[in-house]
């Protein structure tokens, strides 16, 4: 009976495996026929008739003529918005800024007159070459050197000595002498 129970068990499973075979959730969606879609429900059809318009009634506490609300406010349609062919503002210029921005040649103005320096992208050893012309002051005309740090022109004298520190103002330096704390500047 063991045996005959096993082998009834086998065709049970067998055919529940064939059964779940057969059913539509494992068909692909190549094997499935088509559903029949439910006609679509007729629409009442709408009304005919002539189409009207009528202007808007006012606001509410206003007239149509424009008279007086409330306080003296009067009521009106606003003005229409016409668009100004307004040519945009240029953009300010640009000031360059860095080492590069300061290369070349500049007057010179302290409180003994003016002169002119150069300042060139040469370099020589941790700095770059300077040279000078005119210059009455003495400590300006023994600048050999300069550098660009932290915003910053150094003007240096031979042997190193910071000779003037001067800043960026537009396309100007601005600045002083290091020895006397005189103003100095510099322009294109």
């Amino acid at each position: 009976m063991p045996r005959q129970l096993q082998s009834t068990a086998a065709l049970l499973a067998l055919a529940c495996g064939l059964a779940a075979c057969s059913s539509g959730r494992f068909d692909g969606p190549s094997s499935r026929a088509p559903r029949a879609r439910p006609a679509p429900e007729p629409y009442a059809s709408a009304p005919s008739g002539a189409v009207t318009s009528s202007p808007l009634a006012p606001p509410p506490g206003a007239t149509a003529e424009g008279a007086p609300l409330e306080a003296g406010i009067v009521a009106s349609s606003p003005p229409p918005v016409v668009a100004d062919p307004v040519t945009p503002p240029a953009p300010p210029p640009v000031v360059a800024t860095g080492r590069s921005s300061v290369v070349g040649g500049w007057t010179a103005t302290d409180a003994s007159g003016t002169c002119r320096v150069s300042l060139t992208s040469s370099p020589t050893l941790d700095l770059y070459r300077a040279t000078t012309s005119g210059c009455a002051n003495k400590d300006l005309a023994k600048v050999s050197a300069w550098d660009f740090r932290d915003g910053e022109v150094y003007l240096y004298q031979s042997g190193g000595t910071v000779a003037a520190r001067l800043k960026q103002a537009g396309g100007s330096l601005d600045g002083a002498l290091s020895k006397s704390g005189a103003s100095l500047s510099l322009a294109r």
